[in-house]
């Protein structure tokens, strides 16, 4: 045993564990594993859900109808809350206990996920990591005051961690309903130090808070065909699957704050000002946004400290969960979105260091990824969409926190505002995925953030055509792919056991999806099918099984050696151009062949010695003595002879029309050799360069792997000479290594940069910040 003492530095910053190996069909074959079918691996269709991927016959899912009064304690930092649910069971079967979620337990000291990683000390250490390692008390989670039957009576209930167990008095039938009360409280972390999906914001500088309140209330776990109750636990990271239901929430919060929600405010004319309400009709016939509440409102409020209170209704309808914001420091803009025949709203809110970039980008990349995200899943449902801006990323049923704040001197870099549009356009993005396609992230994290990241790059480039999207092309996840095995794990990997989660659960299945659409499938196919599983699947509760079967049928493209490859497997895609042989046919022209033959044997029969003995000049026997010379000496073995010709014209004089066209087109013969080094199957794309400078690109689809899944040859019929072969010349396959990918071979040049790691703020602007420089000059 030794001790060292190590000196260390405080500073702020994070990090994340396990990997999967996909069992193979034929272990030690070289076929019958990577195009086997998926049905030993999946679930079993049923009278749930069909072979095809819809909704079976007797598909149904539970209903949990909400009616909530909550107010915001500004004073002692406490959100304080009642609610009234009415569960309905549509399941066949007899229920004797509900499960609740909830997920503000997840910050008490008491909670597993406090403990459970491991932790090692480092040369910066933050102080987030230090409270963990020292442990301790808190007072943090939720307090349940009471539980009660809709008549009053009390009802038993266990909390074991972030989940609740409600005892109910008698067995709930199918088709029963059932209604519970529960009064609770908790105090507000705060989300900058604490972490977390909701909390608050402090502003030292004008004294005021920034409240997201999310995940907040106890809140009704989903019972499922599949799963029976989903009660895993909420860890702070694998997010939340909830039953649909209708909202009905009252929020108090001091007179001067302004909310905003999920849901349509019932109440706008007896919380907003009369200017404030005559901007907001203004704003739902607006093409431009609108600012409702303004900068200067909002500056005024921020010094005004309001000590009375107001209460702001909302309503929502068919929604699995309810966030809002509430601050006295907000700016709020409006305007009307046309999307698909439906008008919602498209709603920003922010404080004043994110005006100079919210003002102007948010409400309209709302608009836009509502518009890209309708075009290719379902036309958006609901009657808002909001972003807010909190130094976060979090998204909601219609509202999401998201981040982007310019310089004290109102300029950004570059990285900043695509950064906050890209996280606008995710954030708005999960509406769809997992709001209304209502996947479990908890279960499998890439049915959320990794279908939706694919949606958000589709946005990210139809807002702008130079839009550096950073996930979604397949060359960016080459770095991921190309690790250790033992640092990687399949996409099919609960969220809890990823180490990379962001190349895991967002840009590989993103880039899986990209690579389907623009190289397996096509766009035509692919987009159809994609729609059909968003309109299927919408308001419902997918599985992974669902979207697999749905995007086969519909597109009549078996992908599973896809879904094997990509989704359960670690292999990466690097085939690598082996050999080129050319082959010419024998045109049995002498006049033609004669000359070819004069140089092959010059070529064959070249020999050093009898080089170097010219250039020495030595005089050769039958130079000095011509009368060794003979028919032989001069005689041309390749020479065509009227025999060899007459031959010839016969031979052609035989041939069949097709057969004179076939050799007439003097076609070139191209045999490549391919092997399959990293492993996942892939189309092979080809791109020939002609010697005329001429290109062509082929595919050869990745179906030419199925009887020999490491090595294939093929040849290929050419009318013109090839100079050189390139395989993904457009970078579309997401192969680990070009190196190996032409013919003849090409240096690839590489370069390297000296990075030091900065830790910024989220949010604030970050890289360089051009916009600010030319500022200095202008002065």
């Amino acid at each position: 045993m030794k001790y060292k003492l190590i000196p260390f530095l405080l500073s702020f910053g994070l990090c994340g564990a396990a990997y999967a190996q996909f069992q193979q069909n034929n272990p030690g074959a070289n076929h019958g594993n990577k195009f086997e079918q998926l049905e030993t691996i999946i679930r079993d269709p049923n009278m749930y859900r069909s072979a095809s991927g819809a909704p079976g016959p007797a598909y149904w899912q539970q209903k949990a109808d909400y009616v909530i009064n909550a107010e915001i304690d500004e004073k002692n930092q406490r959100l304080i809350g009642s609610e009234t649910v009415t569960y309905t069971n549509n399941s066949p079967d007899p229920l004797t206990y509900l499960w609740l979620q909830l997920d503000e337990n997840e910050h008490k000291s008491t909670s597993d996920n406090q403990s459970f990683d491991g932790s090692k000390m480092g040369d910066r250490m933050s102080i987030r990591q230090l409270q963990t390692i020292i442990g301790g008390t808190n007072d943090y989670g939720v307090n349940i005051l009471k539980v009660t039957d809709g008549a009053g009576s009390a009802l038993k209930y266990t909390i074991n961690q972030t989940m609740m167990r409600i005892e109910m008095p008698k067995t709930l039938a199918h088709g029963a309903k059932f209604v519970f009360k529960i009064n609770w409280n908790y105090k507000i972390t705060d989300r900058t130090t604490v972490g977390g999906r909701g909390g608050s914001e402090y502003f030292p500088e004008d004294d005021n808070y920034l409240y997201t309140i999310a995940q907040w209330y106890p809140r009704m776990a989903v019972y499922s065909d599949f799963q029976g109750w989903q009660n895993k636990q909420f860890t702070g990271r694998g997010e939340f699957a909830l039953t649909f239901g209708d909202y009905k929430v009252n929020i108090t919060v001091p007179a001067d704050h302004i909310i905003g929600s999920t849901g349509e405010c019932q109440n706008y004319s007896s919380v907003l000002t009369g200017a404030q309400l005559n901007r907001w009709k203004q704003a739902q016939s607006a093409n431009e946004p609108i600012e409702v509440v303004t900068l200067a409102e909002a500056k005024n409020a921020m010094k005004s400290k309001s000590t009375a209170k107001k209460t702001w209704t909302y309503y929502a309808q068919n929604v699995r969960d309810f966030a809002f914001v509430s601050s006295r420091r907000l700016v709020w803009d409006a305007m009307k979105v046309n999307v698909e025949g439906k008008s919602p709203m498209a709603m920003s809110y922010y404080g004043p260091e994110a005006y100079g970039l919210y003002r102007k980008y948010s409400t309209k990349v709302i608009a836009n990824t509502l518009k890209v995200y309708s075009k290719h899943t379902i036309t958006y449902p609901y009657p808002v969409a909001i972003s807010v801006e909190a130094s976060n990323g979090m998204e909601y049923p219609m509202i999401c926190f998201n981040y982007g704040r310019t310089e004290k001197d109102g300029t950004y870099s570059e990285a900043t505002k695509y950064g906050m549009i890209g996280v606008i356009t995710h954030e708005v993005g999960h509406n769809f995925f997992p709001m209304i396609v209502n996947s479990d992230e908890r279960q499998w994290s890439w049915m959320d953030e990794g279908l939706n990241t694919f949606c958000q790059y589709l946005a990210e480039q139809e807002f702008d055509n130079n839009y550096p999207s950073r996930r979604g092309p397949a060359h960016l996840i080459v770095d991921y792919m190309k690790l250790p095995k033992d640092q990687l794990e399949p996409i099919m990997t609960n969220s809890e056991n990823i180490i990379n989660f962001g190349p895991n659960a967002y840009a590989k299945p993103a880039t899986a999806l990209n690579v389907m659409r623009e190289t397996v499938m096509g766009r035509e196919l692919f987009d159809y099918a994609f729609k059909e599983y968003a309109r299927r699947w919408a308001f419902k509760h997918p599985t992974p099984a669902d979207f697999f079967r749905t995007m086969e049928d519909a597109s009549a493209v078996d992908l599973d050696w896809f879904w094997r490859g990509w989704f359960y497997g670690t292999d990466a895609v690097d085939i690598s151009l082996d050999n080129v042989i050319a082959f010419r046919m024998d045109s049995k022209n002498p006049e033609v062949e004669s000359a070819y033959q004069r140089k092959q044997a010059e070529e064959n029969n070249f020999i050093i010695a009898r080089k170097r003995n010219r250039d020495a000049g030595i005089t050769f026997a039958v130079e000095a003595d011509t009368s060794l010379l003979d028919f032989y000496n001069k005689w041309d073995r390749f020479a065509a002879t009227p025999a060899t010709k007459e031959n010839f014209n016969k031979y052609y004089a035989s041939l069949s029309a097709d057969e004179k066209k076939l050799y007439d087109s003097k076609t070139n013969f191209y045999q490549l050799d391919f092997s399959n080094i990293g492993g996942l199957v892939s189309p092979i794309i080809i791109e020939w360069t002609y010697t005329d400078g001429t290109k062509e690109v082929e595919t050869v689809p990745a179906y030419i792997w199925r009887k020999d899944e490491n090595k294939v040859t093929k040849v290929f019929a050419k009318t013109k000479t090839m100079a050189s072969v390139k395989l993904d010349p457009y970078l579309e396959t997401a192969d680990i290594d070009a190196s190996n990918n032409s013919f003849p071979r090409v240096n690839q040049p590489t370069k390297f940069e000296l990075f030091k790691q900065q830790n910024q703020v989220r949010g604030a602007s970050t890289g360089g910040n051009p916009m600010q420089e030319a500022k200095k000059t202008q002065k």
